[in-house]
């Protein structure tokens, strides 16, 4: 019998008898989702709204501290100041103009550095002789604190915009690498050798067996690799830095704008939230296509 939702003839090939293994492994997130499809969990709107308590409650404890003068202006600036110090910088054009260059910094650097760090997992992740020739060195490497390659780039690469992503794809690079390379010492074996009864290659099993079955591992190695590239962004700003939000939170340090501090820190924090959703969607796709 045929259902209307089945595709007209039989599905044959080792990408069909890989998607049919996998998901009889348990390794098929859409197989999981339709097995909890009966199960209603809260709308979309709800979450938001549930996810928006906290914050809110925040700002009505902030608010009210600062209004209360328990802690005084000069330790604690009200929200009003705060805004206010927004709205001058975004007057003169500063604001949006330090928010791009830290985000393109960001990007770039966090693009470069995942990309090294899922080639190196990979590699690793595969091959025991690579993992005892490559690992110890990576993992010392892994080790140094990031202000330690400030002086290296500067004298290496100079003082540039290179220097600034290179720093942030070192920061980039180690979440996706350790991740990575876990997750593929640990898919399962036979998927692995199914592929090979199929005459996979190397390069083949990798991109359409072992990498679509640890997606969700990648993910949450890239949403990593994502904050740590954020932090980066502050020291790699050290670097003789004019410009960005890094340079934003120092130069107001130097000159006591505590408003302008808490500006650049919620700045940060909304940029950073907003590019770790994307790769929410990006998740999302990858398991609709490989999942």
């Amino acid at each position: 019998m045929t259902h209307d939702n089945e595709p007209q003839g039989p599905a044959t090939g080792p990408s069909a008898s890989l998607v049919q293994h996998s998901s009889s492994r348990g390794y098929s997130a859409a197989g999981n989702a339709t097995l909890g499809s009966g199960v209603r969990g809260p709308k979309r709107s709800g979450i938001v709204l549930f996810g928006a308590i906290l914050p809110i409650a925040l700002l009505a404890a902030w608010w009210g501290i600062a209004a209360s003068g328990v802690v005084p202006a000069y330790r604690l600036p009200s929200p009003v100041a705060v805004w206010q110090a927004g709205v001058d910088l975004a007057a003169t054009g500063q604001l949006a103009q330090y928010s791009a260059i830290s985000t393109q910094r960001v990007i770039l650097g966090f693009v470069a550095g995942s990309a090294i760090g899922l080639v190196l997992g990979s590699i690793v992740g595969l091959s025991r002789w690579a993992s005892a020739f490559l690992a110890p060195t990576i993992g010392g490497f892994r080790a140094v604190p990031s202000l330690a390659w400030v002086p290296l780039l500067v004298l290496y690469i100079g003082i540039n915009e290179d220097s600034k992503v290179t720093l942030i794809a070192v920061g980039a690079l180690f979440p996706v690498y350790t991740t990575v390379a876990g997750a593929l010492r640990h898919v399962d074996p036979q998927l692995v050798e199914l592929g090979r009864a199929y005459g996979l290659g190397r390069w083949a099993l990798l991109t359409r067996v072992q990498l679509p079955a640890v997606i969700p591992t990648i993910v949450s190695g890239l949403r990593l690799a994502l904050a740590q590239a954020w932090l980066f962004l502050v020291a790699a700003e050290l670097i003789a830095s004019s410009m960005g939000l890094g340079f934003l939170l120092i130069d107001s340090q130097n000159n006591g704008r505590l408003d302008r501090i808490f500006l650049a820190i919620i700045v940060l924090a909304i940029i950073g939230k907003t590019t770790d959703a994307l790769i929410g969607l990006l998740e999302r796709y990858l398991l609709r296509r490989w999942g």
